[in-house]
């Protein structure tokens, strides 16, 4: 049974210190659009990571977001709070939270992991999130928290070139970082 099953942290050091629902992505905690909402007015330490194209987020995104949308962003985003002494909880989003949201919060997950492979269960950052529906359904609800007010949806027509360009990008980081990966392990020490 996974950590998250039994409502524990990463770690496992704690239980969640946000309510979690059921989410179309029952291996990652989710909170809903009214816990992510509350948020503002805690005092938790939490960062919202925003996975959508940077022309999306452009066009509205959730107050003091960050926009992180390949591999190498979460890679950079993790080297820069490398040691750092606070435990940020992290929310991952993207227009749904269906694709992009899901895949780099796995993708952080899994580099914790590797970077603290040698003190298990620790990790960086132990406890995180998926925002259920996405900024879509965030913005429905909380206009008032998004910076512009605005929903520029990732399949806008003006932005269909936009869309070509950050899709290719966004794969050949991947499928860059693969092949160099890939290379070291071919290469002969003779």
């Amino acid at each position: 049974m996974e950590a998250c099953d039994l409502g524990l942290i990463g770690d496992a050091s704690s239980t969640h210190s946000l309510p979690t629902i059921s989410g179309k992505h029952t291996d990652l905690p989710t909170i809903d659009s009214s816990t992510m909402s509350s948020l503002f007015d805690s005092s938790s330490n939490f960062t919202i990571i925003d996975c959508r194209y940077p022309y999306e987020y452009q066009g509205g995104h959730i107050q003091g977001a960050i926009n992180i949308y390949t591999e190498q962003g979460i890679q950079t985003f993790m080297e820069s709070r490398l040691h750092s002494t606070k435990n940020d909880i992290l929310i991952f989003h993207c227009e749904f939270s269906s694709h992009r949201g899901p895949k780099l919060m796995r993708f952080l997950r899994s580099m914790d992991r590797k970077q603290n492979s040698h003190r298990y269960p620790e990790l960086n950052f132990p406890e995180i999130y998926l925002l259920d529906g996405g900024y879509k359904a965030f913005y429905q609800h909380n206009k008032v928290q998004c910076n512009p007010q605005a929903y520029l949806p990732m399949l806008h027509e003006d932005h269909s070139k936009d869309l070509r360009h950050f899709r290719v990008r966004s794969k050949s980081w991947t499928a860059g970082e693969k092949r160099t990966r890939s290379r070291r392990v071919i290469r002969s020490p003779y």
